[in-house]
């Protein structure tokens, strides 16, 4: 059994924590009537705005209270954790199409196109990130948005206007300054711990996945390269106290998923040729294969964040399991660059994945008990 540390840098004194989480939370019972009543028309904008200020406003008391010390808004205010981000940029938009992006036992029923040259004109989530940074007491305020990688993957070139960009090369650069402003407006807003979900590196584990863009004729040879490039032009200017963590999974969409395979195919450029602080990395199941690919991490830098606690059910994991679990992962990387938290949201979409809000805190509390035990601090 792990030992705790004793480490002066103990509790950590910059995000990610020990003990942390994703973002997304399951919505509560009042605030799904509340967007139901919207979309039905009962409701207008600024009421179902100030209901959503409310559970957000409660939601980060709860994270306070269990004792985590970064919080979120839950992604309250979305119906998608990457749509309603990325379909705020000019030249994107959201529709539906008649071929629907399948996970392993449900579909996705929206999907983007690009019309437009994009850009970032107006200051999409800035002010959900300000509200909730006037709203922690205890706890950092942490943003989740995307990653630029969301516009591309799945639809691909046929979602591009041609008209609009000819060339990709013109539509990676775009996106890629779209998300440097995008990043330096969250920053002047005060944020300083930003998170990057980041699905489809992941997704570059997986060879159905890989046959899949290869089917639609895209060219997979040096697209993880670019993704790295996008994501490096996006962080490239934030300022020196803002943290930025990475998000991988292999999909979280009621309770199912889409890909699988470990992080050996990425992980070199994965860890040393992206420039972000710290990693969320999906590792409840045997999907995400094992531990090894972590000895590519560059050691004394940066942050691997444990996703060994599953969002997808309610079953609890056992402490002594996690322990474990961590201690193995310390063969590839050192204790000290570690820490533990669920493998993803808890609500993808709004419509969340399949167990409890009671159990959804019950997993949140493990994290940080065990966090404590493991390195004698969250």
């Amino acid at each position: 059994m792990t030992e705790p540390s004793h480490d002066p840098l103990h509790p950590r004194r910059r995000p990610p924590f020990r003990a942390d989480h994703v973002g997304s939370l399951l919505r509560p019972p009042r605030l799904r009537e509340a967007r139901a009543a919207r979309a039905a028309g009962r409701i207008d904008a600024a009421a179902l705005r100030a209901i959503e200020d409310e559970c957000v406003a409660a939601a980060i008391r709860q994270q306070e209270a269990i004792g985590l010390r970064a919080a979120t808004d839950g992604e309250y205010r979305r119906a998608y954790w990457h749509f309603d981000f990325v379909a705020g940029l000019e030249g994107v938009e959201l529709y539906e199409p008649e071929q629907k992006v399948q996970f392993k036992g449900a579909t996705l029923p929206h999907a983007l196109r690009v019309n437009g040259r994009i850009g970032w004109r107006r200051p999409v989530m800035i002010e959900d990130f300000r509200f909730v940074a006037s709203h922690v007491t205890t706890a950092v305020a942490k943003q989740t948005i995307p990653s630029p990688s969301v516009v591309h993957f799945r639809g691909g070139r046929r979602a591009i206007d041609e008209a609009v960009y000819p060339e990709l090369g013109e539509f990676f650069a775009d996106l890629g300054i779209a998300y440097r402003d995008a990043v330096g407006a969250f920053a002047a807003a005060g944020c300083r711990y930003l998170q990057l979900d980041e699905v489809n590196i992941a997704y570059l584990c997986d060879p159905e996945q890989i046959a899949g863009l290869r089917a639609r004729g895209e060219h997979v040879e040096g697209l993880l390269d670019i993704y790295a490039g996008m994501i490096n032009r996006a962080i490239a200017d934030r300022p020196a106290d803002m943290v930025v963590s990475m998000h991988l999974c292999r999909g979280n969409f009621r309770s199912t998923w889409a890909a699988a395979g470990g992080y050996e195919p990425v992980a070199e450029t994965l860890f040393n040729r992206i420039g972000v602080d710290a990693y969320f990395l999906e590792y409840d199941t045997e999907r995400a294969g094992g531990f090894e690919p972590l000895r590519f991490v560059p050691r004394g830098e940066k942050l691997v964040v444990l996703g060994l606690v599953t969002s997808k059910t309610g079953a609890m994991e056992s402490k002594d399991e996690l322990k474990r679990r961590i201690d193995e992962a310390a063969r590839y990387l050192p204790l000290e660059q570690l820490a533990l938290s669920p493998q993803c949201g808890f609500a993808s979409t709004e419509e969340g994945n399949l167990l409890t809000e009671a159990q959804q805190w019950a997993k949140l509390r493990l994290c940080v008990e065990v966090a404590q035990e493991v390195w004698g601090a969250v």
